[in-house]
């Protein structure tokens, strides 16, 4: 596996990740700023986002969090991977976009704690996922 240098460029942090084919090419995702143990990723909600009840759907929330922190932790490291997370749902989005951005809180030598706050464009707070990514040891 590549690893994606400490210093990648947006554009070679976006190459890298558009072979995720799930988040990139149906949700929609796109990644807005990416830095060691740091990601902004997007998307704008569109109806195949949406649930039976017009919200967003929880899975659609899930994704954009899940891969705002894959870039966030995949940068200057090993390949990582999600291993554990919650996601707290806190409100409906009232705006037309979703916005992830992931945090480190602490990274060890093999696991990373992330916490990924999801707002729409108008700073409603719309979920918060916690999570725990593995990383091979050296």
């Amino acid at each position: 596996m590549t690893v994606l240098d400490k210093n990648a460029s947006l554009q070679e942090v976006r190459d890298y990740f558009s072979h995720d084919l799930f988040a990139a090419e149906a949700c929609g995702c796109r990644i807005m700023e990416a830095a060691p143990q740091h990601a902004v990723c997007e998307f704008d909600i569109q109806p195949t986002h949406l649930n039976a009840q017009g919200g967003v759907m929880g899975g659609a929330l899930f994704t954009l969090a899940d891969y705002a922190m894959a870039v966030a932790s995949n940068i200057g490291e090993e390949p990582s991977v999600s291993v554990s997370s919650s996601i707290e749902f806190m409100s409906a989005a009232k705006g037309k976009k979703l916005i992830a951005t992931a945090s480190c809180d602490k990274s060890g030598r093999a696991l990373a704690f992330y916490t990924v706050l999801i707002q729409d464009e108008l700073g409603t707070n719309v979920a918060k996922m916690t999570t725990v990514s593995y990383r091979k040891a050296h």
